[in-house]
């Protein structure tokens, strides 16, 4: 099964969303939407990762693999978010080494999900 970016789309980035306009988490799933998906890797847009504290959240996941959760992401952000999720998506275990990671997703971790399944 592929990988799935999930993208919280009600995020407001701890800011008030004024009448008619979108909020941050819409923009970010929007420019990540804008961009080619990379091989094997699902864009899924979800209301809400309960990360609110920590900006707009993206989680990566995908079966047998450890999950995880990042934060204080911005449409800006689009391009590495989607660097690592193809990093993320060629590993069998979830597990891109740390130096190849793209900066955000080394700084802005918020968590690490172990897999479902026992890890052997």
């Amino acid at each position: 099964m592929a990988t799935v970016l999930h993208v919280c789309t009600t995020c407001r980035a701890g800011q008030p969303v004024p009448e008619g306009t979108d909020a941050p988490g819409r923009r970010l799933y929007d420019a990540l939407a804008a961009e080619a998906a990379p091989d094997g890797v699902t864009i899924c847009p979800v209301e809400c990762l309960s990360a609110c504290d920590h900006g707009c959240s993206v989680a990566l996941s995908k079966p047998g693999a450890w999950s995880y959760v990042y934060g204080r992401m911005t449409d800006a952000d689009a391009p590495e978010i989607l660097r690592g999720a193809a990093l993320y998506a060629g590993t069998a275990d979830g597990l891109v080494p740390w130096r190849d990671r793209p900066v955000i997703f080394r700084k802005q971790s918020l968590a690490r999900i172990p897999p479902l399944e026992p890890v052997k």
